[in-house]
């Protein structure tokens, strides 16, 4: 069964706390980033191995299966919107529609072993592209192709929220 597609924009978080996961927007500076990611990294692949990885808790909630995958695929995301950032002048983010890649790339069929893997690299590469943005770069702007605007500082900040989100949402379901 489809999962409803996400339509709401959570750029509010940045500069308030999730009422969710409790995740604080406004405590959590650029500099926190990484040390955000890799400590929500770490604890993935724990998910990956639950018996019940494959398993929706309800018909509008996705596996922690397919958490993993989307927490990947976020990881690699914004460590290329990063780059755009960093290389490019005020650049426009290519549209990712999350919920179409789920779909597309099947995330409920995928190996959690080498989701696990995967997950791991993709968070430490983008927590390591974070930590080496020299502070002259952190007023650097994109734009989402929804038109919310970005700097390297509150794109990082927007970023940490969603694997931190996501583990969350694996953990209450259990």
């Amino acid at each position: 069964m489809a999962i409803e597609p996400e339509t709401k924009s959570w750029t509010w978080v940045i500069g308030a706390t999730c009422p969710e996961c409790g995740f604080d927007g406004r405590a959590v500076s650029v500099r926190d980033v990484p040390g955000v990611i890799e400590e929500n990294t770490a604890a993935w692949p724990a998910v990956l191995e639950r018996d019940d990885v494959r398993v929706r808790p309800d018909d509008h909630t996705w596996s922690p299966l397919e958490y993993a995958a989307h927490v990947r695929d976020v990881h690699r995301r914004m460590a290329e919107r990063l780059a755009l950032m960093l290389e490019q002048d005020g650049p426009t983010f290519p549209n990712w529609d999350q919920d179409a890649t789920a779909v597309e790339d099947d995330y409920a069929a995928q190996d959690p072993a080498a989701v696990a893997r995967e997950l791991v690299d993709a968070g430490r590469r983008a927590a390591e592209a974070f930590a080496a943005v020299r502070d002259a770069d952190l007023d650097r702007t994109g734009l989402r192709s929804d038109g919310s605007a970005f700097t390297v500082a509150t794109l990082a900040t927007y970023y940490a929220h969603d694997p931190v989100h996501h583990l969350w949402d694996v953990r209450r379901t259990r």
